[in-house]
């Protein structure tokens, strides 16, 4: 991904954060002459050899899995908030652009057997479910229904190579120019716009 260097975020802790934040992310491969992609959650932890990993499942029934064998090189992509920032908010003729956090991770993928898919199935359910009144919980499913369910997912892990963060989020902009876009985001009033004037706060350069 180019990434332009204001741009460029170098806090790999705030980085990973992102990561555990947007989990819901994008796992793409490649599957001979096309590529193919699964929208997913995956879980950013280490391992034993303290490699950053991401885990995650899939269906059976998805063909990309299939894939899955080699150490084959896979990218995923993490999506934060965006918004269009009209150029009608500068104090300068310019051209409209679009303010961002993505991350893009690359790795190679592995598939999973069953103990450490049970123990990766555990987690993100726990995580999710931490909130709700009645939490579900892998522990709490009879044996039988949660091994049937168990047949039909591929568990698989990614040994993370690259991080390739791109916080686009107006740094390139002085300081009256970069308070005005931060003034009419908060002004237009929607999630993705609030959320993308808060971040460029926080990054201002």
């Amino acid at each position: 991904m180019y990434v332009p260097g204001y741009s460029r975020n170098q806090d790999m802790d705030e980085v990973k954060s992102f990561i555990k934040e947007n989990g819901f992310g994008i796992l793409v491969s490649n599957a001979g002459n096309k590529l193919q992609a699964t929208h997913i959650p995956l879980e950013l932890s280490t391992n034993k050899n303290g490699k950053n990993i991401l885990t995650g499942h899939i269906s059976k029934a998805n063909p990309q899995w299939k894939n899955f064998k080699d150490d084959n090189h896979v990218l995923v992509i993490f999506n934060g908030p965006n918004s269009y920032i009209s150029s009608s908010w500068y104090d300068h003729e310019n051209v409209p652009t679009w303010n961002y956090i993505a991350v893009h991770v690359y790795g190679t993928v592995k598939i999973i057997e069953r103990e450490k898919l049970v123990q990766a199935l555990k987690h993100l359910v726990d995580r999710y479910e931490s909130e709700s009144v009645n939490p579900v919980s892998v522990e709490k499913m009879s044996e039988k229904f949660f091994s049937r369910e168990l047949k039909g997912i591929i568990g698989f892990e990614i040994e993370i190579e690259e991080i390739h963060p791109a916080y686009k989020l107006s740094q390139n902009r002085d300081e009256k120019n970069h308070t005005n876009i931060v003034s009419e985001l908060e002004k237009r009033g929607d999630y993705n716009s609030l959320a993308v004037a808060g971040k460029m706060k926080k990054y201002k350069q």
